[in-house]
């Protein structure tokens, strides 16, 4: 009888219990997106790219000038095998720096964004702890990743609070 009592009132609390978790989701990438710090950092990174890339492009009109003198000289007859040996050399090197360059750049620009965003992203997951612990949510999704929620239909849109907490 005792164990009768224990799964009946199991039967009755389990439901309630599995009703009282409350779970939320957002696009983190639509969130971060939409903040006005965000275009202002978007607009300083592009700035930051077009400098680097501005440099690049004077380093390859430059070999590119070279490139077409030593090509000249070579078909005019003007220059001897062994300088046109160091000439191509010199062009190979400069032409390995350009690539170097541009990785390089690559590199600044990924830093510089990643600089720029940090802030912006710990504020937003900051709001999103805070939401969730208001408004007693168990979990918040993020919809932005692949495959990351498999069944959201009771799930809540947090992004309208989490953007009203910012």
């Amino acid at each position: 009888m005792k164990s009768y009592i224990l799964f009946a009132a199991f039967l009755f609390l389990t439901p309630a219990l599995s009703m009282a978790q409350k779970y939320g989701h957002l696009n983190f990438g639509n969130l971060i997106s939409s903040l006005e710090e965000t275009k202002a950092a978007d607009s300083e990174l592009e700035a930051f790219q077009k400098q680097l890339v501005t440099k690049g492009e004077e380093m390859a009109a430059a070999w590119q000038k070279e490139a077409q003198a030593f090509a000249q000289q070579v078909q005019g007859g003007t220059m001897t095998p062994k300088a046109q040996q160091e000439t191509q050399a010199k062009l190979e090197k400069e032409r390995d720096e350009i690539l170097a360059y541009e990785q390089e750049v690559a590199q600044k620009v990924q830093a510089k964004r990643q600089e720029l965003l940090e802030p912006l992203i710990t504020r937003a997951e900051q709001a999103i702890q805070e939401v969730a612990k208001e408004n007693g949510y168990v979990m918040i999704f993020d919809t932005s990743v692949f495959n990351a929620i498999l069944f959201a239909e009771e799930a809540d849109d947090v992004m309208e609070l989490v953007k009203a907490k910012l």
